[in-house]
């Protein structure tokens, strides 16, 4: 961070007032923000290695505390009356270069400890395991276990037998205390809950936290966690919808950029609607109807890119060097000008600027019976870009791999949503090659 501000610091007083020097103001406050930053971090165990296997949540966690400080810096800069005598368009520039710096520092530490974990350099967890031998074989082979931080000290295989149960336990709490893991996994089926008492029994004297091992229905779910309502817990499957906060926050990003946009665009936006109508007789817009949030219809406005105008069980998925498509149609379509129109219906509400994106209501109904959890989508708002589309999942979905890889991206926006993960997406949108890859 230190460096970044010292970067931004010198770029902007190089280029704005000719001279090539840091104003100490500037550097006192910035200093101030990374001090505090990072002390703010440590006191909440951010810095743990287990936090680093993964990068979900990084943005989420951090991007609060990043307003938080540079509120803080800004207080007490006010109260010592430093910043009257800094460049507020340097602390700004900080504010924004500062955080994007901090999330790719952040993205090469998690690729740095993933592959250091995978040659079996970081272990964040010595995991014993005791359970029945398929149970075991199961769990090792899913978990990916050196990319997860879990170094396998031990393991004892349970006889399912009422007989033979009270040894085999004997032997592994023993064989446990020797080996004195950091985590201890029962491995049996959720049903067996005879075995599951058991082992909890003979593994609580043990100096280490006992988890019991998942049952194949949570690889649907990536964000099940134990949840407590009142006195009454309960494990949570599916993540939690956005809080009001956030949903004020998303909805306000919407109607500024969207705004912003439409005005900035309305140039362009003339342009190709003139053009359209000079291509091919029809109409400029293309509506149809899709369904939104919570599965409600609503109609998406586009720009026409084809020669017909269909509607419900009589839509025809676009392909390579389809017909139907004009000339000047194929060039929107190349370069998603043809989906503008639809900040039109961000700005009503029935759309937002990221998330998944709407397919019409025939694939939907298709997708639904075919793909698991492919509902799911429709519990935000659809977006005019998304996570799938800037990784170059977009176009024409003719393979269950195609549309599988598309919804899993989606899902993955869904469970792992933050204002940082929004603006990334509108980022990649137009500056990235992958977002323009694979259009009909």
């Amino acid at each position: 961070m230190l460096a970044t501000a010292a970067t931004v610091q010198t770029a902007y007083h190089s280029y704005f007032r000719g001279w090539n020097g840091l104003s100490l103001p500037n550097v006192q406050l910035c200093l101030f923000v990374s001090a505090l930053f990072v002390v703010s971090n440590a006191m909440r165990n951010e810095y743990s290695i287990t936090n680093y296997f993964d990068l979900r949540g990084h943005g989420g966690r951090s991007f609060p505390l990043w307003n938080v400080v540079f509120l803080s810096a800004t207080t007490v800069g006010f109260l010592t009356k430093s910043i009257e005598e800094s460049s507020r368009a340097g602390f700004i520039l900080f504010y924004l270069a500062g955080f994007l710096a901090l999330y790719l520092e952040r993205a090469a530490v998690v690729r740095f400890v993933r592959a250091s974990a995978s040659a079996g350099g970081v272990s964040a967890r010595r995991v014993f395991l005791a359970g029945f031998e398929h149970d075991i074989e199961t769990f090792t082979q899913r978990s990916g276990r050196w990319a997860s931080g879990m170094d396998v000290v031990g393991a004892v295989v349970l006889r399912d037998a009422a007989t033979t149960l009270e040894d085999d336990l004997v032997l592994a709490a023993a064989s446990a205390r020797m080996l004195r893991p950091d985590d201890v996994f029962i491995l049996a089926p959720w049903s067996r809950t005879d075995v599951i008492d058991a082992c909890v029994t003979a593994f609580l004297p043990v100096p280490a936290q006992i988890h019991l091992g998942p049952e194949r229905v949570l690889d649907r779910f990536v964000d099940a966690h134990i949840d407590k309502i009142g006195s009454i817990s309960s494990l949570s499957l599916s993540g939690r919808p956005l809080n009001f906060a956030e949903v004020t926050l998303k909805r306000a990003f919407d109607i500024v950029a969207s705004s912003l946009g439409l005005i900035v665009l309305s140039p362009l936006l003339i342009v190709v609607a003139i053009l359209i109508k000079l291509d091919s007789p029809g109409p400029v817009f293309f509506l149809q109807r899709r369904y939104g949030f919570n599965r409600e219809p609503f109609r998406i406005v586009k720009y026409r890119s084809m020669s017909t105008m269909e509607e419900g069980r009589a839509v025809k998925q676009v392909t390579a060097n389809d017909s139907r498509v004009t000339r000047v149609g194929r060039f929107i379509r190349r370069f998603n000008i043809d989906e503008l129109p639809q900040l039109f219906n961000v700005l009503r509400g029935e759309m937002s600027l990221v998330g998944p994106r709407p397919h019409p209501l025939v694939l939907d109904q298709l997708f639904e019976r075919k793909i698991a959890l492919y509902a799911r989508r429709h519990n935000v708002k659809p977006g005019i870009t998304g996570w799938a589309q800037v990784n170059g999942l977009r176009g024409e979905t003719n393979s269950p791999e195609k549309i599988r890889g598309r919804v899993e991206h989606d899902l993955y926006y869904i469970d792992n949503w933050s204002f940082p993960f929004d603006l990334w997406i509108v980022i990649l949108t137009v500056f990235s090659r992958k977002a323009y890859r694979n259009a009909v």
